[in-house]
Parts: structure tokens; sequence; C-alpha cells
């Protein structure tokens, strides 16, 4: 093999040698190989189809010089600890002929599969900056001939019967679901109607998903301080793609606010009516009163009034939200940690506002647990808490969720003691409220839970006083992952 055919099949020097040692490495006939450097230290290196993996020397002046090389090239980064082999004239022929079998054997072709590779991702990230340009391109072209990318195409308008009670209790408590009556295809977001909007005190959760795949497509959680009394749209960061699917929206609460979510017009279809899993008077055939906007699939829809992104992309998770029930709050049991012995019920459930209360003391820890409130494949955990009196005195609020049938009171003492939980428990870390406003309460685990928990309410005091300090908690909202997206954890 000639040097020229040589150099062609080898592409990619994997050999390090000295300038000195040129004569000696054009002896060996292994030039094609490698790659000369420079003995100056304070010269930057230049590796052109070069990946050195071993370094040869026939002489201790050549090797010296070499190795202050090897320290300018390790200044890149990238080329890992370079090996130093000493050659001699007797030993440098066999020597040669075992690197040149090295770097055109399987490191050869490994070298040669990679550098590949690298050119065939080039020319894909090639091609896919092309197709993102041509995609904006169709993108100007629409707008420039004034083709809407949103447009709606279904409605329900608000409709205030006078016998309706109101939804607002309903949402904090359970949530409410509609089937969108037109194909995902295009959809790029949804618009519901508010008659009425508390100031503050209250979060609006707005989930979208697929019902034959259960798949979630966003979740936005917005407090009610954004949200307006007419129409709010909750819009997509790209219209939907894919094969058409059926939507469901769902819509709940949380705070001890309610939030005015409008009803549409009686009609037929029950298919298409609002419904909820407790039973309330004004879904008696009435939908919600939402509009369905669509678009290009895949084009970010166009900024339109009380615009509203979306808290989470939920693509390709299985999620389902859930409530506790009041029969499973109505068994909570006071654990409390504390020397106080106090003259009235520290812990007790509110049967008609779904909540708890937990008055903390003046010291220790006031705290209530519920048995397997919890349900595996959890994700998330949140609830509201405000003090419940104009005059009562601030308090810290927390929740920690710990594994089922585990000894409760045993496991608010160690957070007593050491101010953290168990390793085995979730602690959702100490807030502040007081009677001018509510706060929420969040927990959010990195993983699902693989098996029921255990949740227990947590106060304690602040100040010196505990006075008239009813500390309420309500709108327990849990989410949990289901099916694929749960097994593929596990």
């Amino acid at each position: 093999m000639s040097s020229g055919e040589r150099q062609s099949a080898a592409k990619i020097r994997l050999v390090a040698a000295s300038d000195r040692d040129r004569a000696a490495i054009e002896k060996a006939g292994i030039e094609d190989l490698v790659v000369f450097l420079d003995g100056d230290a304070h010269a930057r290196p230049i590796l052109r189809n070069a990946f050195p993996l071993i370094a040869v020397a026939f002489s201790e002046a050549s090797e010296a010089a070499l190795r202050d090389a090897l320290v300018s090239l390790r200044q890149l980064g990238t080329v890992p600890e370079i090996p130093v082999r000493r050659l001699d004239a007797k030993s440098g022929a066999e020597m040669c002929a075992l690197i040149r079998a090295f770097a055109e054997g399987g490191v050869g072709r490994l070298s040669r599969f990679s550098a590949s590779i690298a050119s065939e991702v080039a020319m894909l990230r090639r091609e896919r900056e092309v197709m993102l340009e041509n995609y904006r391109a169709l993108e100007d072209a629409f707008q420039a001939r004034n083709w809407e990318p949103v447009a709606e195409i279904f409605g329900h308008d608000p409709h205030v019967d006078p016998k309706d009670e109101g939804i607002g209790q309903l949402l904090s408590s359970a949530h409410v679901e509609q089937f969108l009556p037109v194909s995902s295809q295009g959809v790029a977001g949804v618009a519901l109607h508010l008659h009425s909007v508390p100031k503050d005190g209250a979060e609006l959760v707005v989930t979208l998903s697929y019902v034959e795949s259960r798949e979630g497509v966003a979740e936005w959680s917005v407090p009610a301080s954004k949200l307006v009394a007419d129409w709010n749209f909750f819009s997509l960061p790209r219209a939907c793609g894919g094969g058409a699917k059926t939507l469901r929206l769902r819509v709940s609460s949380t705070g001890p606010e309610m939030v005015g979510l409008s009803l549409g017009f009686p009609i037929a279809s029950e298919r298409y009516t609002a419904r909820s899993e407790v039973a309330h008077p004004d879904l008696d055939l009435r939908p919600l009163a939402f509009r369905v906007f669509t678009g290009l699939p895949g084009v970010r829809p166009t900024r339109m009034p009380n615009m509203i992104a979306p808290t989470d992309l939920l693509d390709g998770q299985f999620i389902e939200d859930y409530r506790l029930a009041p029969d499973l709050l109505s068994r909570i049991v006071d654990v409390s940690v504390t020397p106080v012995v106090p003259e009235f019920q520290t812990v007790r459930f509110l049967e008609h506002e779904h909540a708890v209360v937990c008055h903390p003391l003046k010291s220790g820890i006031s705290a209530g647990a519920v048995s397997r409130a919890v349900e595996p494949g959890t994700i998330s955990f949140s609830a509201s808490a405000v003090i419940d009196h104009p005059q009562g005195a601030p308090a810290a609020v927390s929740f920690l969720l710990a594994p089922a049938n585990s000894n409760a009171r045993s496991e608010v003492a160690e957070l007593v003691r050491k101010g953290t939980a168990k390793p085995t428990a979730f602690f959702s870390g100490w807030r502040e409220v007081g009677p001018d406003r509510s706060v929420s309460i969040n927990i959010h685990m990195d993983e699902p839970v693989r098996a029921p928990m255990d949740l227990m309410i947590l106060s304690r005091a602040v100040t010196d006083s505990v006075d008239f300090s009813w500390l309420k908690v309500s709108g327990f909202r849990l989410v949990k992952q289901s099916g694929e997206a749960l097994n593929a954890h596990q």
C-alpha cells in the first residue's frame, strides 16, 4: 500500500510524535498515522483530522519535547491523557508495525464509524435548520395573506337561569369536566367564561386531555388576580397535531374564595353536558360556557385578549387529578406532639366546608392525620390555608406525607426533634398564614409515589399568642400519573 493510499484509509491520525522524530517516523512508514507536535508549550495546538491515543518518541530529547507539547494539548480539554512510549532503533520497526495494526484495525474502524456518525448528525442538523426555516416561512406566508392561524369554530354562550345556585363551591370541593364537541385536530386553545372573579384567595385549575388515550395535553393553574370576569383564553403553545381525538376539559379551583364559572344554555345531548362526580342541580343538561379555537396543526396561535399560557405541558403523560372525599377527611385523628393540653378540640373536620381545622398551640406542633389519603402514582399535592377569624393570630402550616400505616405521632415527633422529616416522608416546609389572605401549600414529588401514604396536617405558633387562630385547610387537590407513564417510572 502506498503512502497516499494509507493516508486515505486511515482518515484520522491516532498517534502523536515530536517534530524531532519526523525522519524516523517516515523511515518506519507510519507518517500517515501520526500528528506531529511542536515542542513549544506556549504554542496553541491544532488537531486536524487527529485524535491521538498514543505518543511515541525515538530519543530522550524528542521525548522531552513531546511531553512539553502534550502539556499545551491538554488545554483543549477534549483529549484524554496520552501515554508516551519510547522506541529505539532495534524495536522501532516492530513497534511501528503493531501501531499500524492497532490504528487500522478495530480502533481505526471505530474511529471511521464515529466520524461517519458525526458527519450524518451534522447533515441532519442542517436538514433540521432548513425545515425550521421553511416552517417559519410558511407561517410568515399565512400571516402575510391575512390567513388567521386561529379561528373560533364552536361556542356555547353564557346563560343565567334564575334558579341557578352557582357551581363555585362545587369547583372547590370537586371538579367539573366537559367533552369538547370537536376533533382535537388543530385545536389551539379554549376560552372559558367567568361571571365573577374574587380579588384574591383562589386559583383556577384547567386541564386538557385526550379521552381515548387519557394522555394529558396541558394544564393551567391561574391565580384569581390574573383572571377577568369575561372570556379567558387558555392557549396552547402549538395547535394540536396528530390523529383526530376527543378532548376533555376539566376545571376545578383551590382556595376559600369561589370562582364564578359560567354555564351555557341547556342542550339535548347528554354526552356534551358538563358533569361532576358530585351531583349538582345546575348541571342538569347544561354545558359550560366555552369557545373552541383552532388553527394550523403545530403552528403557534396569535395573541388574543386575556390569553393565558399553560403552566405545564403534559404531552405523553397519563394523568388524573382527584380530591380527598369527605368521608375520608372525616376520619382525621389528632396526633399532636405538644406539652399543652387544651380545653378545646384542636383538630376537627368541617363537613359542610370539606375543610379541616388544625388550631396551633403555644408550644409543640398540632397535627391531624388521615390514613392512606394519598393514592399510588401521586406526583403532586396542594391545598389552601387561612386563619378563619378576622382577629386570629397568625400561624405556620405544613403538610407531611408518610408511608401508609406508619406511626403518625412518631413522624411528627421526629419533625419536632430534628426540624426535618424522616427520609421516607415528604415535607412541604412551613408557610406562615394569617386572617387577611389564604396561602397555597404544595408538594411536588420527583417521581410518583409507589404505595399509599398517610397525610398529616401540621400547625404551630409563630407569635406568643394563638388567640382565635382557627387554621382552616381546604381545597385538597392531588394529581397522579397512571397507566404507561407510571409504569415507566417503575
